[in-house]
């Protein structure tokens, strides 16, 4: 089983459910969720002006491959009803692949680590709480 930890984020709609249905969807097509940090409210980063999002990272134990993973978490973006019309717009749910196991992948589609999640407080503070010995040890 390799390691994975998600970033979750939400700012339409019940923000918190959106955040627990995405979990339980993970669980759903094999990503077992092992921690989930405490959902924190942040100000947006970057986008056109919207609502505050609520934000969680969780660490996770999976069988799929990082793409099959990708393919997953976009199935279930789309199921709950995420739309990506502007970039950084606002979202029911985003769930972003931050780490997997000590791969670095840089395809178009898929960059592990996350490329911006060390400037990103809505990544860091959720991130150190469930496994703080990552951010010493990931840091480019």
């Amino acid at each position: 089983m390799s390691i994975v930890f998600l970033g979750l984020g939400s700012n339409i709609g019940i923000r918190q459910k959106n955040i627990t249905d995405a979990l339980d969807s993970l669980e759903c097509c094999g990503v077992h969720i092992q921690k989930c940090s405490t959902i924190i409210e942040t100000e947006p980063v970057g986008g056109p002006p919207q609502g505050k999002f609520l934000n969680a990272v969780a660490k996770a134990e999976t069988l799929l491959t990082p793409e099959k993973l990708l393919k997953e978490t976009q199935t279930i973006e789309k199921k709950l009803g995420r739309l990506k019309t502007v970039i950084n717009g606002p979202r029911t749910i985003d769930i972003d692949i931050l780490l997997y196991d000590d791969l670095r992948i840089s395809m178009p589609e898929l960059t592990i680590p996350h490329p911006r999640m060390f400037e990103r407080e809505f990544v860091l503070k959720p991130l150190s709480e469930i496994a703080p010995e990552i951010i010493n040890q990931c840091k480019p």
